[in-house]
C-alpha cells in the first residue's frame, strides 16, 4: 500500500490527543449536558446514527456541537470472505463524513458469513487467507471513507487449529499492509490472556506499539471457568495496571471507558474517567 492510500494513518503522534473519553450511551444524555466536566470526547456507535430520522440526526448534531466525536462501527464485517455490504458501507460513510473525525474504528472480526448475519463479533482464523480477505475489505472501506481507520482486537475463548500466525504477527502484518492504527481493548487483551494462558506484557512486546492510537477499558466477569468481556462492571485493578503499561509504551491519543451493561449514573463513572486521564498525563500523552 502506498503512503497516499486513503484512510491510512501516518504516525499516531500526528493525530490530536483527545484524552479521556466515554462511550456514549443514550441513558446518559441528560446528565451529559447538565455537567460536561471531565469528559474530553465521546465515542459513538456509528450504527445508532445511520437512520435518517430527524430525531436521530438532531441528537448527532447536538453531541457534535458539544464534544469531539469518534465513530465506532459494529457491523461492517471486515473479515467477511464475500466482501463488504456496499449499502451498509455507504450508511457508515455518511455518519463518518458528517462528523469529520480525526479517526474512526471498527473490529477485527466478521459479523456475516455467506450473507447471513450471525449476531455477534466472531474472531478470524489467524491464516494468510483470512488476512488477505481482511486487507482487501479494509482497502475498500478506506477508498470510501478517507478518515484514518483504527482496528480493535476482540475476545475469543479458544483458538481453532490451523492458525499460521500468532495474533501479534497477524496484527503487525495487517497494519503494515493497510496503514491502519490499532484500538487496543485492554480488557479484551486480559480476557484472552486469562482464557488462552499467555502473558499480556509479552504480547505487547510483539505488537507494533507505535500504531496504537486508542484504548478501550471496562470491567469483566467470570462465567464458570471462562472470563468474558461483559462490559458490565467497574474497571478492576489488573485492567488499570495494564492500561498504565500501554500508556507508557504506546503513543496513545485517547482512552475510552466502554460500559454497556449495569450502566450507573454518570457521576459514578467520573472517577474512572479521571483515573484514565491521570494515567495519560503521567505517561506524557496529553497535558
Amino acid at each position: 500500500m502506498g503512503k497516499a492510500e486513503r484512510g491510512a494513518l501516518g504516525q499516531s503522534t500526528e493525530l490530536p490527543a483527545l484524552g479521556s473519553g466515554l462511550g456514549y450511551r443514550r441513558v446518559h444524555r441528560g446528565e451529559l449536558f447538565l455537567d460536561r466536566r471531565g469528559i474530553d470526547f465521546l465515542e459513538i456507535v456509528a450504527d445508532h446514527f445511520m437512520s435518517a430520522d430527524p430525531a436521530v440526526q438532531s441528537e448527532l448534531a447536538l453531541l457534535q456541537a458539544h464534544f469531539p466525536l469518534i465513530p465506532h462501527g459494529l457491523d461492517l464485517s471486515l473479515g467477511s470472505a464475500e466482501g463488504l455490504d456496499p449499502a451498509y458501507l455507504d450508511r457508515l460513510a455518511r455518519v463518518v463524513e458528517a462528523i469529520d473525525p480525526p479517526w474512526w474504528s471498527e473490529h477485527i472480526a466478521y459479523t456475516r458469513a455467506d450473507g447471513v448475519a450471525i449476531g455477534h463479533l466472531a474472531a478470524l482464523p489467524l491464516t494468510r487467507e483470512a488476512l488477505d480477505f481482511l486487507c482487501a475489505n479494509i482497502h475498500a472501506a478506506q477508498r470510501r471513507i478517507p478518515a484514518p481507520l483504527i482496528l480493535e482486537n476482540i475476545t475469543t475463548p479458544f483458538r481453532l487449529p490451523g492458525d499460521e500466525l500468532t495474533e501479534p504477527q497477524f496484527l503487525t502484518e495487517l497494519t503494515e499492509r493497510t496503514g491502519c492504527g490499532l484500538l487496543l481493548d485492554v480488557t479484551n487483551l486480559l480476557v484472552n490472556a486469562a482464557n488462552l494462558s499467555f502473558d499480556p506484557s509479552e504480547y505487547l512486546d510483539q505488537l507494533p506499539l507505535e500504531r496504537v492510537v486508542q484504548t478501550h477499558y471496562v470491567g469483566w466477569a467470570r462465567r464458570g471457568d471462562t472470563w468474558v468481556d461483559d462490559h458490565g462492571s467497574e474497571t478492576p485493578e489488573p485492567v488499570w495496571e495494564l492500561l498504565a503499561e500501554v500508556a507508557a509504551r504506546c503513543p496513545l491519543r485517547g482512552m475510552v471507558l466502554e460500559r454497556d451493561r449495569n450502566i450507573p449514573a454518570l457521576a459514578e463513572l467520573r472517577p474512572e474517567l479521571e483515573r484514565a486521564r491521570e494515567i495519560g498525563r503521567k505517561a506524557g500523552r496529553w497535558d
